[in-house]
């Protein structure tokens, strides 16, 4: 979790994770302004650079190569990541709408959404048809069709660079797969009609070498399964059917207010927008006083600008810089085969060695999202006490669960309490809970909280609840009522306000829909964010503790293992955004249903901080029952196995191995010590468990059979 020697006063909110904006986090990394607070919002973890599109579509690059990291660069920067898509923008109020929902205030806010492909107006398009943007469902989709065996027949719509790149790529893409393929191209204007005559001509050559039809003038009348209908009924028989016809503005941005033209955000040189505080650049903005065409290059350009003028607004004392586009750019035009045509200032050139040129340029790009630095652990004084050193020494403190003390700490420390002998309180084997039985009603009460791994307060919260709500689905009870304590890092009275909205309203929204309400609770201001939670609930049947398992009784989990493996490498910038976003997404997911379908379990836990080794040991010390646990059959986090074979591990992983600290060193061995925050359920259940298993998978859990409970009393046998 990032720490500051400043409080936050003001929030700068980047909506959208274009080139410019990629770019502005990369700079604001190396030179951050104090006192803002930073949040990015975009759809998915990763944004694909557009310059190497037409590589990976003809096959020379791997998808991932096209991906800029946005979580590892979000990391880098100090910025929190909201992963959500913005659908409405209240310039009065200073709010970003997203479509799940949530609203994100800003005191700043700059716009690099890009732009769409999509047809509304084309019958039959958005059935039959795939729009070249946005870049991440276009390259799955040809991906998939690129796959498929036998003929091909293939249209692109749009006679445009851009639609004639894509026409080259999949004719050669098809072309090395020795596909029979047929690839045409339809322009309701001139093909590449923009360029000077020997570009042109180059370019046409280039296609008619690969047999592409080129359809001029040419009018659809719809889309359909069987290809492109134009007008008189003519068929182009199609089986993908690609639009790169124009540039369309996202349709939220006209209910913004903000000036615009045609669809798009006019900017002024200084790239805001009509309202000072909100900027745009990319190709979701028009540059009113120089406009230019929608191109990757002049996106890149601005980002200097960008980071100046925001960093300018927000310190309230300095000028704005102006922006001047060059009035013409080098167009690096990609071939099909690692061929290139390039265009400038009337020259047309083409040949391997402009497809080189164009790829070092691609690469150098992408570098600087590649070549991060990570998080270093702090240099102690000359002059220490002893064993400062040797702390500092191992991995960086982490968040969630595993910033928790071990087990062995813990249960020295809970030895040393005084018994109590109360009728109305039943203590319960591991301590994570106590039953309260008052007038006849049995209730639940637990407590948890969790230091934030992550930026964002409102991510935080859901794991948090869902993290405290474990122990109650835990034991079968039915969740009641919770208190909260929040702790906030350092921040205005404006933006603790707003960080203190976004966390109890969604408190709000995950208690309230498993039937609890939040009664109160308290806040205070610290070193970083820490979110808890104390729940209570109740049980109408007996409790379900670790202590009912016996011999012969089939062990399910419900979630996979690794979050803290993968907590641990982000933190460090080694975790690829992809295998973050699903796992954030996974701790969010809510035990409710899960408990519900294990009501019947004998013996259940909730596995968190100790590991599933450690919680496993738990159920067996408390059931006098020992475990055969199936390695293989243990779910894991995508990208945990990679981590822990480059010995990542958590900050609590040596203690957690104790349980059992013979066990042979293998990195999913190993990620059975890993400490989870808001780990799945871990039930001991008689009978077949196939039932079981069934419902949980329709559910959407990630469950498995990892084993079955033995008479072996405390041992646990790993095969």
């Amino acid at each position: 979790m990032q720490k500051t020697d400043f409080p936050f006063t003001r929030d700068l909110v980047l909506v959208g994770g274009g080139h410019s904006h990629a770019l502005v986090l990369r700079k604001w990394g190396m030179n951050p302004l104090a006192g803002v607070r930073v949040t990015l919002i975009n759809p998915g973890p990763t944004a694909p650079y557009s310059g190497m599109l037409p590589g990976f579509l003809a096959g020379h690059y791997q998808r991932s190569e096209l991906d800029i990291d946005l979580i590892r660069l979000a990391r880098f920067s100090g910025a929190r990541v909201i992963l959500g898509k913005a659908s409405g923008l209240d310039q009065e109020k200073r709010l970003v709408s997203l479509e799940c929902g949530q609203n994100i205030h800003f005191d700043i806010a700059s716009i690099d959404v890009g732009i769409t492909s999509k047809m509304p107006t084309l019958q039959g398009f958005s059935q039959h048809g795939t729009p070249a943007k946005p870049l991440h469902a276009f390259a799955y989709a040809w991906e998939q069709f690129r796959q498929k065996p036998g003929d091909a027949k293939v249209a692109v719509i749009g006679g445009g660079i851009a639609g004639v790149e894509i026409a080259l790529a999949f004719a050669h893409a098809l072309s090395i797969r020795q596909r029979d393929y047929k690839v045409t191209l339809i322009d309701a204007g001139s093909v590449v009609g923009s360029l000077r005559q020997s570009a042109r001509t180059k370019l046409i050559a280039e296609l008619q070498s690969y047999n592409i039809d080129i359809l001029e003038h040419a009018k659809i009348s719809e889309i359909s399964a069987l290809g492109v209908v134009l007008e008189g009924e003519n068929l182009i028989p199609a089986g993908f059917v690609c639009g790169a016809a124009g540039a369309h503005p996202h349709s939220w941005l006209r209910s913004t207010g903000l000036d615009l033209n045609d669809g798009f955000i006019e900017v002024s040189s200084t790239l805001q927008s009509s309202n000072p505080s909100i900027f745009a650049v990319g190709d979701c903005a028009h540059m009113s006083e120089s406009p230019r065409p929608k191109a990757g290059v002049f996106a890149v350009r601005q980002a200097d600008t960008l980071f100046d003028n925001l960093r300018a607004t927000l310190a309230e004392n300095r000028r704005l810089k102006h922006h001047q586009p060059q009035k013409d750019y080098l167009k690096l035009i990609s071939l099909g085969r690692k061929s290139a045509l390039g265009d400038r200032f009337g020259v047309a050139f083409r040949g391997a060695a402009v497809w080189r040129w164009k790829n070092r340029i691609d690469q150098s790009f992408m570098s600087k999202f590649k070549n991060l630095p990570g998080t270093n652990q702090p240099e102690p004084p000359t002059e220490c006490a002893a064993g400062l050193k040797a702390e500092l020494g191992g991995p960086p403190l982490c968040g969630g669960c595993a910033s928790k003390l071990g087990q062995p700490a813990l249960e020295y420390a809970l030895a040393q309490r005084s018994l109590f002998d109360r009728p109305d309180i039943r203590r319960l084997p591991g301590d994570d809970a106590a039953i309260l039985c008052t007038g006849g009603v049995q209730q639940v009460i637990s407590t948890d909280h969790l230091r934030a791994f992550v930026n964002d307060p409102i991510v935080m919260t859901k794991i948090a609840a869902n993290h405290a709500l474990g122990d109650i689905w835990s034991m079968g009870a039915t969740p009641q009522v919770a208190t909260a304590t929040i702790i906030l890092p350092r921040l205005s009275t404006a933006l603790a306000t707003r960080s203190l909205h976004e966390i109890m309203t969604t408190a709000d929204h995950i208690f309230s829909e498993v039937g609890a309400v939040i009664a109160g609770g308290h806040s205070s201001q610290g070193s970083e964010l820490t979110i808890g939670f104390t729940v209570v609930g109740t049980c109408d049947t007996a409790p379900i503790t670790i202590s009912g398992a016996s011999p012969g009784q089939s062990l399910i989990l419900t979630k996979p293992i690794g979050s803290g493996v993968l907590m641990a490498a982000e933190m460090s910038g080694l975790a690829e955004g992809d295998w973050v976003a699903f796992a954030l997404e996974k701790m969010c997911q809510s035990q409710a249903q899960a408990a519900r379908i294990l009501g019947k379990a004998k013996a259940m836990t909730d596995v968190t901080g100790f590991g599933l080794a450690g919680h496993l040991m738990n159920i067996c010390q408390a059931s006098n029952v020992g475990a055969d646990l199936n390695l293989e059959a243990v779910p894991t986090f995508p990208g945990a196995i990679e981590l822990a074979t480059q010995k990542i591990r958590s900050s609590l992983f040596l203690e957690n191995k104790q349980v059992l600290p013979d066990t042979r060193s293998s990195p999913i061995n190993d990620l059975l010590f890993d400490p989870q925050t808001a780990g799945g359920l871990l039930a001991a259940v008689e009978g077949d468990p196939a039932p079981i298993l069934a419902s949980l998978e329709a559910a959407d859990y990630t469950a498995a059979l990892i084993g079955r409970t033995t008479d072996k009393i405390g041992q646990i046998s790993i095969c």
